[in-house]
Order: structure tokens, then sequence, then C-alpha cells
């Protein structure tokens, strides 16, 4: 969250953000209502003080056994509802200024490239050749139906359009890649796992980011004010929500597979075929708590971690560092990964690796001590997939089909697995 102080201070650097980025710009009415809290409570102080020097001379008027004048007495009473209205305005003020800041997006990073949409990005780096299969290979949803392992119809029947259903090698595929990249991150990469709820509280969706601005993309109970994750992204920033991380603690590294949910309203006719954009998906998400000084160098370590992911399973790869337009709403700079897949002939993105600042800590009100008794600061929080589930899958299948119709597992998954191949299904 971009504080109120910072606009104040520098107004135009939060104009030229909000133009680089597409976003309206509010700096003219925030400063207008700061002003205007400030005023308030400026006034309510002065008007408190001078009542406070009148109830003073009222008492000593009566120890002396001079009853308060009349005119006395209703200056009070006057002093009294001044104060009210004016502290009932700041109130008013401060809330339509919190309403307006929790709808700024971070601040980019001063290397970030400029530019309005994905055509705008650039390309960090690339690893590997696209593969080519030597033959017409099919999409992953024709695959995922002739070796029967991905059901489309049966995920319509239970849940309507763009949910789906595995089954067989395809389920234990799913199940061996999740097992197999938390063990990676945690034992060679010195992640935590955590285990997290896939619903939160609207203060948590608030911390992370996704409220108020994404309320239509995200799925709620009305009832009870849950709200289903987007990532586990939303559970972790808020596991210190409130709190002040002592001293010598950080870094916190975290990961987590949650199911992660998403209306996907914003995309609506994008992607339909397959499982390349769905409502409900499993994620594995890398997450770091980090001391401000540390976070470029450590975006450029969390990024390394998911690209570790895409070289074990034998991928083409490219990292994209996303422009000023294109990054998601808690970032100041964001790298994307997208592998290749030789069914559909396009590259997907796997992981997003963003560099949070202070922004989610602001929100989650979350501060650490960096010397035993020094003043509380703001930590910087990061996040990356490692990876999202769906287009990884897309990839293996793509990838490794043969001729035959069989898929090849790639050898780092063979001990969760348990098998090699998948093959057809005898005619």
């Amino acid at each position: 969250m971009i504080a109120i102080e910072q606009v104040r201070r520098d107004p135009e650097t939060i104009r030229r953000a909000m133009q680089s980025r597409g976003e309206p710009d509010p700096v003219d009415e925030l400063l207008e209502l700061d002003a205007a809290w400030r005023r308030d409570r400026t006034q309510a102080d002065e008007i408190r003080n001078r009542r406070n020097q009148v109830n003073r001379d009222i008492g000593h008027a009566r120890s002396a056994g001079q009853p308060p004048a009349p005119e006395v007495i209703e200056e009070m009473r006057t002093l009294g509802r001044q104060v009210d209205e004016l502290e009932a305005s700041a109130q008013t003020t401060e809330a339509r200024m919190h309403e307006l800041l929790l709808g700024l997006p971070n601040l980019p990073l001063a290397d970030v490239p400029m530019g309005s949409d994905s055509d705008d990005n650039r390309i960090y780096r690339e690893e590997g050749e696209p593969k080519e299969l030597g033959f017409e290979g099919l999409p992953h949803w024709e695959l995922g139906e002739r070796l029967g392992i991905i059901d489309f119809q049966r995920g319509a029947k239970l849940s309507g359009s763009r949910f789906y259903t595995t089954s067989g090698a395809g389920a234990k595929l799913e199940r061996a890649l999740i097992s197999w990249m938390l063990d990676l991150h945690t034992s060679e990469h010195g992640y935590t796992e955590l285990a997290l709820p896939a619903v939160v509280r609207r203060d948590v969706m608030e911390g992370s980011g996704n409220l108020p601005k994404f309320a239509d993309n995200l799925y709620h109970d009305e009832e009870d004010d849950l709200w289903l994750i987007p990532t586990a992204e939303v559970p972790i920033t808020n596991l210190y929500r409130d709190e002040i991380i002592p001293h010598g603690r950080l870094p916190l590294y975290y990961v987590a597979q949650t199911p992660c949910f998403r209306r996907e309203k914003a995309a609506a006719g994008r992607d339909t075929r397959g499982i390349k954009r769905v409502h409900q998906f499993n994620k594995v998400e890398m997450y770091q708590f980090v001391e401000p000084e540390f976070s470029s160098a450590e975006l450029e370590r969390l990024l390394g971690h998911a690209e570790e992911i895409c070289r074990r399973l034998g991928f083409s790869w490219r990292v994209l560092e996303l422009c000023t337009g294109d990054m998601g709403f808690a970032a100041a700079k964001t790298y994307d990964i997208e592998v290749w897949a030789a069914g559909c002939q396009e590259w997907l993105e796997v992981s997003s690796c963003s560099n949070c600042t202070d922004f989610q800590a602001r929100r989650a009100n979350i501060r650490y001590r960096p010397e035993p008794n020094a003043r509380p600061q703001w930590p910087h929080t990061l996040n990356g997939s490692g990876l999202a589930l769906p287009r990884v899958i897309i990839a293996i299948l793509e990838n490794n089909q043969q001729p035959d119709g069989s898929i090849v597992i790639p050898e780092v998954l063979r001990p969760y697995t348990g098998f090699d191949v998948i093959e057809p299904p005898k005619s």
C-alpha cells in the first residue's frame, strides 16, 4: 500500500507511476482529502485545547465557591459539538483516503521497462530451443482424452465450463509433480513447507492486494464473508499480519501447495480449450519475507528456483521481464517464465516471480526489527510460482508425446509416479 505521506511528499512520482501502469490518477483528490483531514484534525485539537482550558477555569471557580456563568456552560457545549463534528468529518475523509489508497497499485522499480501491455515485455533470457517432435503432434486436450487421463465432459458435468477431472496416470502425474516440487524446494532451496487454508477473511485478501480491486475475479461466500484463495500468496502474506517479526528472523522462506480458485471473468473467451485457463487448479508457491536491501538479489534467486524446475523437467523456456503496464497489482518488478509446448505450438506461462517491496507489508501491517531495540521497519515480500500445475502438465504431455500416442515421463518424476510411460489404452 502506498502511504499518504509518500503522496504528499512526492506527488509527481505517484502520477508518473499510475500513468505508466495505465491506472487513473487520484493524486489531486488524495491531496485535497489529505489537506482537509489535517485541517479538521488541527481545528479539533485547537478547540479541544480551548475546551480543556475552559474546563480548568470552571474547576478553579468552583474551588473558590463561584458557580460557572451560563455563557461559560454554553461555550463548553458548543465546543463539544464542534469537536464531534470535526472528528466525524475527519473520519469520513480518512475513510475515502483509505479507499483510494487501497486501489493504488505498487510503484514500479526504476529498472522496470515502460510499456502498456504484454507486447512491451522484454525477453530477459532464453534456455534451450523449442522442441520439434518430428511428427504431427497433438495438443494436450486430444492427448488427455485419448489416453483417458483428462476428462473435460465430466468436469463440466460436475461444476460447469472450465473445470476438468483427471484419473489414473493423469491424477498420479499431478500428485507426483506436487510432491517432487515441494521436496526440491524444501531440501535444496531452503524453503519451509506450509499447509494452508483455502478460504480466508476479507482483511487477508486486502492485505495481499486482491481486494477491493479484484473482487469480481474471486469466489466469495457472502454469508460468512470468506473468500476462496486465488493463490497461496494470499494466506502466506498474512501469516505475520499485525505482528513485528523479531530481530534475526529474516529472511523467511516458505513454500506451499494449494488449490487456486479464479473466476477468470477478465479473461472470458481466452484459452478456453483444454486446461490452460481454468477456474480451479493446483499450484506450488514460493514466498519470501526479506530485509529491503536484499530484495532485488532475492528476486533473482527466487527466479532461479523456479527455473530449476523447468531445467530438470527438460523444458525449453524463456524469461520475460514484464513492463509497467503488464505487472500484477502488488508487484514492483516481475519476471514471467514461459515454457514451450510442442503440441499447441505456443509459449505457456508457468510462473510469475515478483518483488512486491513493502507494498503488502504496509497493507497487512507486517514489520520487523532490524536490530534488537531498533524501530520496526517494513519488510519486503516476494512470491513466485514454483510451478503452476496445469501448464506444466500440458508441457509434459505435449513435449514428451511419442508417435504411438504414449507419453514418456521425465526421469526426475519416475520415482514419484512409479511408471516411466503413459501408454494408450488397449483397443
